[in-house]
């Protein structure tokens, strides 16, 4: 059965792979890299992904590595030119509040809000639902939906 502390521990491990992935966006060719590497770890993309980012209006959806890549970093051989590299902002934390997970034997889901804090100490609010399949040993997210809280 997974944990409520495996969940806990793969979105820390997402918050600081986005800080991370801001980090080194002066160096595009380490900023690629790891960017690669953090989707492998954290994402299924060997099977299927639902991936719906916050701030994207043409190409909604992002199915494979290669459109989420272009979501988080963009860059010229961006896979989507509505994008223009979330990731990079740069961010400097990410915390998430859970509303509720559901546990399975090998899924999760978690619901809530999480923040992004800029470099002025700014934070975004932002919902998000993330699904998690156990792989491995390793929680790898399956479905990402993420939205701006509804405003009047």
């Amino acid at each position: 059965m997974i944990t409520k502390e495996q969940v806990m521990e793969a979105q820390e491990k997402w918050g600081n792979g986005v800080v991370q992935i801001g980090s080194l966006k002066e160096s595009r060719e380490e900023c690629e890299a790891f960017t690669s590497q953090f989707l492998d770890d954290r994402y299924a993309f060997d099977k299927t992904v639902l991936f719906k980012p916050t701030k994207c209006e043409i190409e909604q959806f992002r199915p494979s590595k290669a459109e989420a890549t272009s979501y988080f970093i963009a860059g010229d051989g961006r896979a989507c030119s509505e994008d223009h590299g979330f990731a990079i902002q740069p961010w400097t934390k990410v915390r998430f509040e859970n509303h509720g997970i559901i546990l399975e034997e090998s899924r999760a889901i978690a619901m809530g809000n999480y923040f992004f804090t800029d470099l002025n100490g700014n934070e975004a609010k932002v919902e998000y639902t993330f699904g998690y399949q156990l792989i491995n040993g390793e929680l790898k997210i399956d479905l990402h939906h993420s939205s701006f809280p509804f405003a009047h």
